[in-house]
């Protein structure tokens, strides 16, 4: 199994220093670059001859802070995935983040293990919410929105929702697919037809609209 390629933006030098020391212990993650802020991360971007799979990044930085380097990397890198990690943990912040399509956020006094966990289940899922996050979520969009869902104009199939369920799960295609008995290429295809359904351009997308609107049951992976 390849390693989860990992960059880390952040302006402290002994935060990203003892992060990677932190992380360069687990065999499957691969910290390939370090960044002083937003600007420096997308020149490194650019010249990689590899790029991460994930973006460990802080929100106070120079130059360039987190939330625009969020929406340059969102535009230009969509493949990447995003885990923010900040010391800052308002759920405005928060919630404006997830709406750019950020696949986690974490406190920076959070304990290693779990970074190290979040990691991991950003790189199998792309997104990681915990019950503290999915519960920013439902606030902000209940307080904030009025959800744009209507069962009477967007009807899901039965095999969608099953779908839409075992994705806020965090399974991957080939584990959906073995739990409904269908193909990998089928649930993509069901995952495609809910992106295009329900306006959403990723899962964690999908998640966030599912816990929104009370379509499914969450029930996120544990640490």
């Amino acid at each position: 199994m390849k390693p989860i390629r990992l960059a880390i933006a952040d302006d402290e030098v002994l935060f990203r220093k003892g992060m990677r020391m932190l992380l360069g212990d687990a065999d499957d993650i691969d910290v390939l670059f370090e960044a002083e802020n937003g600007n420096d991360l997308l020149q490194k971007l650019a010249a990689a001859e590899t790029l991460p799979t994930i973006i460990l990044l802080d929100l106070n930085m120079p130059e360039l802070n987190g939330i625009d380097a969020t929406k340059i990397l969102k535009k230009e890198y969509p493949e990447i995935a995003i885990i923010v990690l900040s010391t800052h943990f308002s759920k405005g912040i928060v919630f404006s983040l997830i709406q750019l399509g950020v696949s986690s956020y974490l406190a920076k006094n959070t304990e290693p293990d779990e970074v190290e966990q979040t990691i991991r289940e950003v790189a199998k899922s792309g997104f990681f919410y915990n019950a503290e996050i999915q519960q920013i979520i439902r606030e902000n969009f209940v307080s904030k929105q009025k959800p744009h869902f209507h069962a009477f104009n967007v009807k899901l199939t039965k095999r969608e929702l099953e779908v839409l369920q075992l994705i806020c799960e965090q399974h991957t295609n080939a584990e959906i697919a073995k739990k409904l008995y269908i193909s990998a290429r089928t649930v993509e295809g069901h995952r495609n037809n809910l992106l295009t359904k329900l306006d959403c351009r990723n899962s964690a997308g999908l998640v966030a609209y599912a816990i929104q609107n009370n379509l499914v049951t969450i029930r996120p992976a544990g640490f």
